[in-house]
């Protein structure tokens, strides 16, 4: 196992040695995302292969009664485990940076094939390590996860926010009516797929109270959203409370969809057969999902920009000054003070790394099955996910007036 684990390393740090080269004329942030995503590739690879590999090392298979189950999640959480400590490394030592006079600014964007071979020797040597180890990890991990889902939720409700206030800004009719058919179009799509979700996940000869009740709290709180939003004193708006309902609604989906394939309220999978495509798409789906959520937050100014920064509470395109972050006009930049914390945007890529490990191992639970997040526990973090969005959004509308003393934006 050591052996195919070092081929995969071996591997994976070659194919991201010959594209070095071309991250550092680029921006440093594609190439974290590139080892991240990487890291999900190795992971679900190994959940798949990887089983009887892994009862062959004998610190690892230490019980005849240990399921293949078991196995998968346990390669995932080794792979899990050696990224994640690699981006708290990171960000340990991006500690303090403030402008590019220090030395670290040139770590962050450079020395591409130094940090690559450290990031594949960090996850070889997860699989030396013994169980009681990645247990805790495993435990630890559903509390990053938690919180990763945390800053999702308050990355999107600074971006919807951001949205309505520029097109608000531009203070043209035409951007008014742009609003307003975006937060209809938005609520129409909220209003059908809860509809659609119903004769889904509610088949007729079946007592579906619980998925009844989801679905149920999902519109009440679609309407919620919108009268609290529209309400004199909140002086809200439409489109943020459109966007969040269309978001809670998928989140709605997303929930409904990981129950066990052999619950009877679950209507589209009925099937316990699984195909090399359904798992294809499956992971293709998580590793979006997760990349964008880790790249999105990785590049907020609302949580990034240190107050010395020019762009601290500006708002700007993902990828700009690519001059900057490649060192070139050195003189000019070395002045300069960093555009982001460097700190906070590895640590959001650790904690991704928690978030697709429970992800891939059905949140650590025992009933992982051969399909990717799907499990009883994965429906109740994502229904808890929905909720807290409903309540954090709600918050955002209503404590300028439990608070009125206090800035909130």
């Amino acid at each position: 196992m050591s052996c195919c684990v070092g081929c995969c390393a071996s591997l994976t740090c070659g194919l991201c040695t010959s594209a070095a080269s071309t991250i550092t004329k680029k921006s440093a942030r594609l190439g974290y995302c590139g080892l991240f995503g990487l890291s999900l590739i190795v992971s679900w690879v190994l959940r798949e292969i990887g089983t009887p590999l892994l009862k062959k090392i004998s610190w690892i298979n230490t019980s005849d009664t240990l399921s293949d189950e078991w196995f998968q999640m346990e390669a995932v959480l080794r792979v899990s485990f050696g990224n994640c400590l690699f981006f708290t490394i990171l960000a340990v030592m991006m500690i303090g940076i403030k402008d590019q006079n220090d030395r670290r600014d040139g770590w962050h964007h450079g020395g591409w094939i130094f940090k690559i071979v450290i990031w594949a020797l960090l996850i070889v040597l997860m699989f030396f390590l013994p169980n009681p180890v990645i247990s805790v990890y495993g435990f630890i991990s559903k509390f990053g996860a938690g919180v990763f889902l945390l800053v999702q939720v308050i990355i999107l409700l600074d971006a919807t926010h951001s949205w309505n206030d520029a097109w608000v800004a531009k203070d043209e009719q035409k951007w008014f009516v742009a609003l307003l058919v975006v937060s209809v179009t938005c609520y129409i799509a909220a209003f059908t797929m809860s509809g659609l979700l119903f004769i889904w996940f509610n088949p007729s000869g079946n007592d579906c109270g619980l998925n009844v009740f989801f679905l149920v709290m999902t519109i009440i709180l679609a309407f919620s959203f919108a009268v609290i939003a529209l309400h004199p004193a909140v002086n809200g708006s439409l489109l943020p409370a459109s966007v969040i309902s269309v978001y809670c609604a998928y989140v709605c989906y997303t929930g409904l969809s990981a129950e066990p394939r052999d619950y009877a309220c679950n209507g589209l999978n009925s099937s316990k057969a699984v195909t090399t495509g359904t798992l294809i798409l499956g992971m293709l789906t998580t590793v979006l999902s997760v990349l964008y959520s880790a790249l999105r937050a990785g590049s907020s100014t609302t949580f990034l920009s240190p107050p010395s920064s020019p762009r601290a509470g500006e708002r700007s395109p993902f990828l700009e000054s690519e001059e900057l972050e490649s060192g070139k006009g050195k003189k000019e930049v070395e002045a300069r003070p960093v555009s982001y914390s460097y700190t906070f945007f590895h640590l959001i890529f650790a904690l991704a790394s928690m978030y697709s490990a429970m992800l891939l191992s059905g949140w650590s639970s025992s009933e992982s099955s051969d399909l990717i997040d799907v499990g009883w526990t994965s429906v109740w973090v994502r229904i808890c996910t929905e909720w807290v969005t409903a309540g954090l959004y709600i918050w955002s509308l209503v404590a300028p007036l439990i608070f009125p003393d206090r800035d909130f934006y």
